[in-house]
């Protein structure tokens, strides 16, 4: 263990998740098995080894989804009210463990610990948002068009739900699709990012407690650890009715095709390339907090990170001197240290691929007005730490249509009317997050409208980062279309059915259809 770590209490923190410097990287929940090679996680933040964690092997996999299947026939004849009891419990554990588990996400993946807390809590989150769930998982009664019929719908369990999940949210969206599925009648299978593998088996330390308190059978919440060969067991395994990925457009799309080759169902969750509008009537002490929290956040990490600002010739020279300035004031550093405002990137890879971008964006004619690179010196010894970039560009730049993770913002010119923006916002091929910052409600609402914004998630005077648990989370064109978390995205997590009941003593056919014999 690092000084750095030691100095912000990493050593306690792991030891009350109940992680070693090796950890067993598969499990069905108390049940461990050993692996194969080994993963190893260091640190962005000081670049120190943190732990090493096993990899699943073909044989273990096997093992694991047998169990899962097993796990899966038991589990879904437990009344939900009584699943929604294991997920409160989770919550409850969760709580206890917030500030080690916020700990160990900020010094594993780079956030800063305030970040790192926070997902915590998107997790506390969607356990209380899944209990009460659990009591709610209506059908509804259709009206028949024959006498002495009744139509109803009704939900039943999937069975196995896949988990791939990213580095950038290392615990969080495994808890928005576990918490659901659980309550549904699921069970799952997780395979964290190789990027944060200490975070996977920290939160099956505190599940598998729950289990274990609760006499629940083995297969209920599983783990396993690798490279994208591991992942690929999953999405080729029929056995597997429900695969939900968070990562990249092109993995998605690869995991969208394996999992429809064989008729199973995919949640993605893909890139995003998020822009926020900026009108002549917006209010700079919103739009300034909004537009920098969203684009250096997380160090620019998150699918919802602000990647463009689309501001109004008429204010344009002020807002850009007002982020300019803002981006002075941004402290960069060790993120478990509550004075900083942005810790690392993941890797140096995730480096090269910014610094690649930037150089693009010059290439292209983009006009630098904060310079980025990266930061060397006392504090900076992993090499991952680098400067917010913003550059002046025009979105029809090759480098702009694409999403590159990491703090480089673009700005960028409209004139006219709210409608020009829109069209500039929505001509990138990705559709996740959207906003717009106005005091003008006509152009809020046609910002709103069928005819405004593409994006799974449209905001007025707030930033394209930081969505609730309570709405369904998620995006349309290469974002993938899929939704997670709040709203109905439950039911993606079941199988639905239509019941019709004959309680006549005729048989009459629907379209008053005659079959008499």
């Amino acid at each position: 263990m690092s000084t750095v770590a030691k100095d912000f209490g990493m050593d306690e923190a792991l030891k009350q998740l109940g992680l070693k410097d090796v950890n067993y990287g598969t499990s069905t929940g108390n049940k461990w098995f050993k692996g194969g090679d080994e993963i190893a996680s260091y640190s962005p933040v000081d670049g120190a080894l943190i732990g090493k964690v096993t990899t699943t092997s073909k044989e273990e996999y096997e093992q694991v989804i047998t169990t899962a299947q097993e796990a899966f026939l038991s589990f879904r004849a437990m009344p939900a009210p009584q699943r929604g009891e294991i997920v409160r419990q989770f919550g409850n554990k969760l709580r206890e463990l917030k500030e080690p588990l916020g700990k160990l996400v900020s010094y594993e993946m780079g956030k800063s610990l305030q970040e790192g807390y926070g997902e915590v809590q998107e997790m506390i989150d969607i356990c209380d948002f899944a209990v009460g769930l659990s009591r709610q998982l209506n059908g509804q009664t259709i009206p028949s068009e024959r006498p002495g019929h009744v139509m109803r719908e009704q939900w039943h369990s999937i069975g196995i739900v896949g988990i791939i999940s990213a580095f950038n949210f290392p615990v969080a969206v495994w808890a928005w699709n576990t918490a659901l599925a659980w309550v549904c009648g699921d069970v799952c299978v997780w395979k964290g990012s190789e990027k944060a593998p200490m975070c996977a088996v920290a939160c099956q330390n505190i599940i598998a407690m729950v289990l274990k308190e609760n006499n629940l059978p083995e297969g209920i919440s599983s783990i396993i650890n690798g490279d994208y060969t591991v992942g690929e067991m999953m999405t080729k395994d029929a056995r597997i009715p429900l695969i939900s990925a968070t990562g990249s457009t092109r993995m998605g799309r690869i995991v969208g095709a394996t999992v429809a080759e064989r008729f199973g169902k995919s949640l993605l969750e893909l890139g995003g390339n998020n822009a926020i509008i900026i009108t002549p009537t917006a209010d700079l002490k919103v739009v300034v907090p909004g537009a920098v929290f969203g684009a250096v956040g997380t160090c620019g990490q998150r699918c919802t990170s602000t990647r463009r600002l689309i501001i109004h010739e008429s204010v344009y020279d002020k807002v850009r001197d007002a982020i300019v300035g803002a981006y002075k004031q941004i402290v960069i550093g060790n993120p478990l240290d509550e004075n900083n405002h942005v810790g690392p990137l993941i890797d140096k890879e995730a480096v090269n691929t910014y610094l690649s971008a930037i150089e693009k964006a010059k290439a292209e004619g983009g006009n630098v007005l904060v310079e980025g690179g990266v930061l060397e010196g006392e504090g900076y010894e992993s090499g991952c730490y680098v400067k917010p970039a913003i550059i002046e560009a025009e979105n029809s730049f090759e480098i702009v249509q694409h999403e590159t993770f990491a703090p480089i913002l673009y700005l960028m010119k409209y004139s006219g009317e709210v409608e020009n923006a829109i069209d500039v916002q929505n001509g990138v091929a990705q559709g996740l997050s959207s906003a717009i910052m106005t005091n003008e409600m006509k152009e809020a609402e046609k910002f709103l409208s069928f005819a405004g914004s593409d994006c799974g998630i449209a905001n007025v005077n707030i930033g394209t980062s930081g969505a609730e648990i309570g709405g369904a989370f998620g995006g349309e064109k290469e974002t993938g279309g899929g939704r997670e978390s709040g709203s109905d995205a439950w039911k993606v997590y079941m199988r639905r059915q239509t019941n019709t009941v004959n309680y006549s003593d005729e048989l009459p056919l629907a379209q008053g259809i005659k079959f008499d014999l």
